[in-house]
């Protein structure tokens, strides 16, 4: 029997994977516990829920109660999405930040320059995407915390250093610690059909020294060891159209449209767009101007496409790129 999962059950389960603590990973399992259909098609999931809720509030108390804690980061998701990068030693992937956004993160030509989570804002139209820069990552160590940010990542940059002959190995050690933590680098974003505990992370695969004699060899050698392909972006970061492309990459492969608001009678905000998944509703757009708005919205008028201006629709009316809206209640 198929699980028939609502909505309103999917987005409970995004917020799950979002979860960047214990306490919140409760909350999201208590609310998936509550609002999953119940039938003989969710069965096992439900089962895989309740397991899962106990081995969580078990971590929780563990977290109360240890004196020494392991260092952790939380950096709040700001912009159109949250995208972080990760690689080996030397990968590049601080230059592809500094080359994007107005940060200055070390650059260096020895491993080991990023040492903690740095937070940026890369510029795209009139909205802003969130990109990490992360800690290398090596066949004998990964930073505790990585696991979690990347799997509550928007989208996964796999930075690879086409010039080095120890691009493929390195990285191929990047997939196989991530791999080991039921974190998989993938062409989608969500829990595993078979596995609840394993978790895609859609992922773009930046090619940096794309021009070099040997990349694409490099590239499939590393293809081979991973044993899949990869949606790959070559990119040549002294080259200021080669980077402009990757910008667009970043922000289209986030599948999001741009919304502005008006309070009634008075001007619309042009400046500052909310950003809802493509296919995203009213309703996704009230909850992220504020939960009261969501619960007691009455309609909404709009102007935009496939619509007549100051249109009246309901919550569930799906939403287009630059619409404008007016929420009411």
């Amino acid at each position: 029997m198929p699980a028939n999962l609502t909505p309103q059950y999917q987005k409970a389960e995004d917020a799950y994977r979002r979860a960047a603590t214990a306490e919140e990973r409760i909350n999201c399992l208590e609310e998936m516990l509550s609002i999953i259909p119940k039938h003989k098609g969710t069965d096992r999931l439900q089962a895989d829920l309740r397991k899962r809720l106990k081995e969580t509030r078990s971590e929780f108390a563990e977290e109360k109660s240890s004196r020494k804690k392991s260092q952790s980061y939380k950096i709040p998701r700001q912009g159109a999405g949250q995208v972080i990068l990760v690689g080996g030693p030397n990968a590049g992937k601080s230059r592809v930040v500094q080359e994007l956004t107005n940060a200055s993160p070390d650059v260096a030509d020895y491993p080991f320059s990023t040492r903690e989570p740095l937070p940026a804002m890369m510029p795209w139209e009139d909205v802003t995407v969130q990109l990490v820069d992360t800690p290398p990552v090596t066949d004998t160590h990964v930073e505790s915390y990585l696991t979690g940010m990347v799997r509550a990542a928007d989208l996964a940059l796999l930075v690879v250093d086409g010039s080095s002959d120890d691009a493929p190995d390195d990285t191929a050690a990047v997939i196989e610690q991530f791999s080991q933590r039921k974190t998989l680098f993938s062409d989608r974003t969500g829990f595993d059909e078979d596995d609840f505990s394993i978790v895609h992370v859609r992922t773009l695969l930046v090619l940096t020294r794309a021009s070099d004699p040997d990349a694409d060899l490099r590239l499939e050698l590393l293809e081979e060891s991973a044993g899949r392909t990869f949606d790959v972006i070559r990119v040549e970061l002294d080259d200021d159209t080669s980077c402009e492309s990757l910008r667009d990459t970043i922000y289209n492969t986030l599948e999001v449209v741009r919304v502005y608001t008006k309070p009634p009678g008075k001007p619309a905000d042009f400046e500052a767009p909310f950003t809802v998944p493509r296919e995203g509703t009213i309703e996704d757009l009230a909850l992220q101007v504020h939960r009261e708005l969501a619960t007691n919205l009455k309609f909404a008028r709009i102007w935009g496409e496939g619509v007549h201006d100051g249109q009246s629709v309901g919550r569930e009316h799906v939403l287009s790129d630059k619409d404008l809206v007016e929420l009411h209640v």
